[in-house]
């Protein structure tokens, strides 16, 4: 199975807990069907990426990356590399790089969200579209800034620091239910 087959697969197969979402859904599943490399960071203006939202056992901590670009504190995720095989792959890939845990649990439902946001990658891209999945980590792990984050923290879900980005909070809300 390639990447965009990989990626249809996965949005229909997913429920949207939303009208909002499902409308998310349905715009994803329509820019696959139009560009079939509308998986990589060369689809322009705009291209799939995929994160996850890290949460310890008990969900009720949450571990984010104070991002080095646009200086908040958000989930682990990314661009699509043609080497990934699958969303969930990607999600797992950028997750291990970027959090320096050595072992990360994803759940096995499928996404948790859909977003679409700016994209801040530059050269044309207006939109990062983002299959948001849900993972777990024991806290006695400890993680460690990669060259794409300023730090890499543990917080209460119940006290998010003041820069965390308004999608995270919600992701963060989402993946806790």
């Amino acid at each position: 199975m390639n990447l965009v087959n990989d990626a249809v697969a996965t949005l229909t197969g997913w429920t949207a807990p939303t009208n909002a979402q499902e409308q998310l859904r349905c715009d994803f599943v329509e820019h696959l069907t139009e560009h079939p490399d509308g998986w990589s960071r060369a689809c322009l203006p705009d291209h799939l990426t995929a994160s996850a939202i890290v949460l310890d056992h008990d969900r009720e901590h949450v571990l984010l990356a104070l991002h080095r670009k646009v200086r908040l504190w958000l989930q682990f995720g990314g661009h699509i590399e043609a080497s990934d095989v699958s969303l969930l792959d990607a999600a797992r890939r950028e997750t291990l790089e970027e959090s320096g845990l050595a072992q990360v649990e994803f759940a096995s439902e499928g996404p948790v969200q859909l977003d679409r946001h700016p994209a801040p990658c530059g050269r044309g891209a207006r939109h990062h579209l983002d299959v948001q999945f849900r993972a777990f980590a024991d806290r006695s792990d400890v993680p460690v800034s990669s060259i794409e984050s300023l730090a890499v923290r543990w917080f209460p879900v119940a006290a998010l620091p003041g820069d965390t980005d308004d999608a995270v909070r919600e992701l963060v809300r989402s993946a806790t239910r």
